[in-house]
């Protein structure tokens, strides 16, 4: 359960305020209490603090804009609210809040003035508020019902909908005449009464006798008049409906809280300064270890040539590629650069030829790794003795090419290679 300090600012000129102690779910936690903001200052204990701000001094209104949130949702609104606006938009303050069952968005507007003044005095006195909302949604909507809060002068109206305003110096029933919930009647008095709606309204005891005849004319108009008496002032009744997640706060955007990524980090700080040292030391010991390696590249590159210029002193170039200076090498003497293949054949073939001494070798011819060979045998037997003994090693594979009747013999061609070439 979280607990907020309400702190409510007066209003023109008056430098007094109101603060009292609620809850989140809707209940007081202490009694309202009167005097400077530096003396509110010291209730706070901890609290997070909500500022309700005169009503007189902001417009509060609805409007669609299909934009969902952030800073584009902030730059639509003046542009969707300018033509019912007096001021020039730019010396104003837009703030959204949360988006309505019919898709309406409450927005509150607020001179720049005007806020730099409210932060202004609450930063002198040392608070630091969490939300600024205006005092007119501190009137808790109840769909399908009309609310009034009188207080002083000032009189709260929302119709449970979407409209809600203050106005100054008026009837309570001049409110719902200006929000289209009654008939002006002022110049046919004879007109008969279209009763419509509920009404509840909430006011001090004063109050209610001060404007007992209109509450008798309401009565004929509307469905029902339900009149709550506020015991300790408006305050209370509008501090339990904001703390509840009621209003638009007008901290936003450039009033808006800075995100302090200092005490974020503060709690990570040894972590980060440890992984920031293992990354540190990693690279470094990677740096040696490439110097350590170029190093002895450069001395290993240095030997070669050194070895390459004695055996081809009149090549003065760089060796780039040692790799293809010593297969230039080794083809210039003759050497052998591909797989030793011939002899092992010829050793496996003499063997077989040995078990198989009937048979005798005409021609032998090697090429690209394989060996043909022309061998005379007096039957076929003898021949296929001869090639499965060659590939019985299982390096080389030996297969009959061709075979041909001689006199009595069998003059064939077996071909030699290398198993899967």
């Amino acid at each position: 359960m979280a607990e907020f300090l309400v702190i409510r600012l007066g209003h023109g000129s008056n430098q007094e305020v109101e603060w009292i102690t609620v809850d989140n779910n809707g209940t007081r936690r202490g009694e309202p209490t009167r005097g400077t903001l530096e003396q509110a200052a010291l209730d706070i204990e901890g609290r997070s603090v909500i500022v309700l701000v005169p009503a007189t001094e902001t417009i509060t209104t609805t409007v669609y804009v299909p934009i969902r949130s952030g800073a584009r949702l902030r730059a639509a609104l003046p542009f969707a609210l300018e033509e019912s606006l007096a001021d020039d938009v730019d010396n104003l303050h837009f703030a959204s809040g949360v988006r309505r069952e019919n898709r309406q968005l409450p927005v509150a507007v607020v001179a720049h003035e005007t806020m730099n003044e409210w932060l202004g005095a609450l930063g002198e006195a040392g608070i630091k508020a969490s939300q600024l909302i205006p005092e007119t949604y501190g009137l808790a909507r109840i769909p399908g019902t009309l609310s009034i809060l009188v207080d002083g002068d000032c009189t709260y109206f929302n119709d449970g909908a979407d409209v809600e305003f203050v106005m100054q110096g008026v009837r309570p029933s001049d409110a719902l005449v200006a929000a289209g919930a009654l008939s002006d009647r002022s110049d046919d008095e004879s007109e008969p009464v279209n009763a419509a709606g509920h009404l509840v309204v909430y006011c001090e005891a004063a109050d209610e006798e001060r404007w007992s005849h209109d509450w008798i004319a309401l009565r004929h108009e509307l469905h029902s008049v339900d009149i709550n008496l506020l015991a300790d002032g408006a305050l209370p009744k509008l501090a339990v409906t904001v703390a509840s997640g009621n209003g638009v706060n007008l901290l936003q955007g450039r009033y808006g809280a800075k995100t302090d990524f200092r005490s974020q980090f503060r709690p990570w700080r040894n972590a980060a300064v440890l992984l920031l040292g293992l990354i540190i030391l990693g690279f470094t010991a990677k740096g040696v270890d490439y110097y350590r390696l170029s190093q002895e590249e450069t001395a290993l590159q240095a030997r070669f040539t050194e070895e390459y210029r004695q055996i081809r002193p009149a090549d003065t170039r760089d060796v780039l590629d040692p790799i293809n200076a010593v297969r230039s090498i080794k083809q210039g003497m003759g050497a052998a650069t591909g797989p030793q293949v011939f002899l092992p054949s010829l050793r496996q073939l003499s063997d077989a030829m040995a078990k198989n001494s009937a048979a005798r070798i005409e021609t032998i011819s090697y090429r690209a790794g394989v060996i043909d060979v022309r061998i005379s045998s007096p039957d076929v037997a003898t021949l296929d003795n001869i090639q499965k003994s060659v590939s019985a090693s299982g390096r080389f594979q030996a297969s009959i090419q061709s075979t041909d009747q001689v006199a009595d013999e069998i003059s064939s061609r077996l071909q030699i290679r290398e198993t899967g070439s």
